[in-house]
């Protein structure tokens, strides 16, 4: 198969690569029910070295920053209370923290999650989290820009490995919220 984006020597559809994928991220798709069929979805598989945005646009194209999305896990917290949230935001920019997503989250206070946290409550490995497979409470925010593209490289949920996803995908996800400006 051809990825739909990028130059990549092995593209496969998702549910056809559940064994590359963590068991959230697998289970997601095994379990798929989004209006944009799982087998649109595809895994490549790339070096886990290179898996940091920047290593790996330059070896596998400059032209993949504009196509391409990180995942953060970011903590709100208000009162004694705390939020864990997802943002999915092009790779060129940055999550608007202490705006968008404190307000979003009605939160007092916003930041990134620690390592340790976002790893452990995925179930991903850092560097590779991504929006499919996240705990179903969450709240997943996601810049309008992402849901704009036609395929977004994202994390599989490894550092091995991304997914090509369909943008409007990401609008689909339990508990997204699509917003303008949280990519900034």
């Amino acid at each position: 198969m051809r990825a739909p984006i990028g130059d990549f020597d092995h593209a496969t559809p998702a549910p056809d690569s559940l064994d590359e994928l963590t068991r959230p991220v697998a289970d997601a798709v095994r379990h798929w029910r989004g209006g944009v069929p799982a087998d649109r979805i595809v895994y490549v598989d790339t070096e886990p070295e290179w898996a940091d945005t920047a290593v790996f646009l330059e070896h596998y194209g400059k032209d993949l920053l504009d196509r391409s999305a990180n995942c953060v896990v970011v903590a709100g917290k208000r009162g004694g209370e705390t939020t864990l949230a997802a943002c999915v935001v092009l790779s060129a920019a940055r999550v608007d923290v202490n705006g968008a997503v404190r307000r979003q989250l009605g939160a007092r206070k916003a930041s990134f999650a620690p390592m340790d946290t976002a790893t452990g409550e995925t179930g991903m490995e850092y560097g590779g989290i991504t929006p499919i497979g996240l705990p179903s409470a969450w709240p997943v925010l996601v810049d309008s820009a992402v849901v704009d593209l036609p395929y977004v490289l994202v994390g599989s949920g490894r550092r091995r490995g991304k997914l090509l996803v369909p943008g409007k995908v990401f609008a689909e996800l339990p508990n997204a919220v699509v917003l303008e400006g949280l990519g900034i």
